[in-house]
């Protein structure tokens, strides 16, 4: 099996390519090309989100690359300050997007942040009540598949146990790396049925991954780069990747996963890297949403 074909089915029956390309941080002048790049070396999965700002030109990119709407795989995201507005914000997202559906629409964060304050939460309005008005999209055509992402163990108990909950999450989408594994909450996960899609997989610029001597020894072992090793280990894991860039020879390396793996002694000395860092923090937020409970 070519790993650059394999898929992932999740809840709904859907199957999401097990690597993406991610956008976050690409500047919009940069990301039209970066998708054109990644469309033509054969990724079918693009991932962005409201809050970026680089939709608009993610879809130009898609209708650039001249590959059908209909082979790719196309993730966006609600953002914070949207989530009492689910219409308007996949309404805004699809505008940008240049289509009429995409297949994941992901709550971005479990904060319903009020956009004329973005230090406050709304008082009104919870993550619960973004979900019962997301679970409306499918039936609209909107969007084929909902999940939810920066969700730990604690959200998720939440979420699933309120009697409002009619749609399990298809996917969670959190940071996932040898330094964050999050080991109890991709478990969680599994149990649940909810697929999850690793971000920062890398372990996003300046990662200090690239200095580790484990990892940087494995990769020349092999004959392969620190990003498609650990790209390698995050699929062998079960859960698909997104690695961002917006340079054609990272792009184009990143995908060149094909014809050979990790061993499962590899798997397990990166499984047991000792070091912790974490990209994404939840301080910038009016409300905490990461509770040290994902390991």
């Amino acid at each position: 099996m070519e790993v650059t074909k394999k898929t992932f089915t999740l809840n709904t029956g859907e199957k999401i390519p097990a690597i993406g390309l991610g956008t976050w941080q690409s500047r919009p002048n940069e990301v039209t090309e970066a998708v054109k790049i990644a469309l033509h070396k054969g990724y079918r999965h693009i991932d962005t989100a409201l809050a970026y700002g680089n939709e608009a030109e993610v879809g130009k990119g898609i209708k650039e690359s001249g590959v059908p709407r209909n082979e790719i795989w196309l993730t966006t995201k609600l953002d914070n300050t949207w989530h009492h507005r689910v219409t308007d914000g996949i309404d805004s997202s699809l505008k940008d997007l240049g289509t009429d559906y995409v297949d994941l629409y992901l709550m971005h964060w479990p904060s319903s942040t009020d956009p004329n304050d973005t230090n406050k939460h709304l008082p009104d309005w919870d993550f619960i009540k973004t979900w019962q008005e997301l679970q409306k999209l499918p039936a609209t055509g909107k969007v084929r598949n909902i999940g939810v992402s920066n969700f730990g163990i604690k959200n998720l108990e939440k979420l699933l146990n309120d009697p409002s909950c009619k749609t399990v999450p298809a996917v969670n989408q959190v940071e996932l790396h040898p330094n964050c594994p999050s080991p109890k909450l991709v478990q969680y996960c599994k149990e649940k049925g909810i697929h999850c899609t690793g971000y920062s997989c890398l372990g996003s610029t300046n990662s200090p991954l690239y200095k580790d001597a484990t990892l940087l020894k494995m990769a020349e072992k092999k004959g392969k780069t620190p990003q498609q090793v650990l790209l390698a280990w995050g699929i062998q894991k079960g859960w698909s990747v997104i690695p961002k860039s917006v340079s054609k020879g990272r792009i184009e390396k990143n995908f060149e996963l094909d014809g050979w793996e990790l061993t499962s002694q590899e798997v397990h000395e990166l499984d047991n890297l000792p070091d912790r860092f974490k990209v994404c923090g939840d301080g910038w937020l009016p409300v905490k949403v990461f509770f040290g409970d994902d390991e």
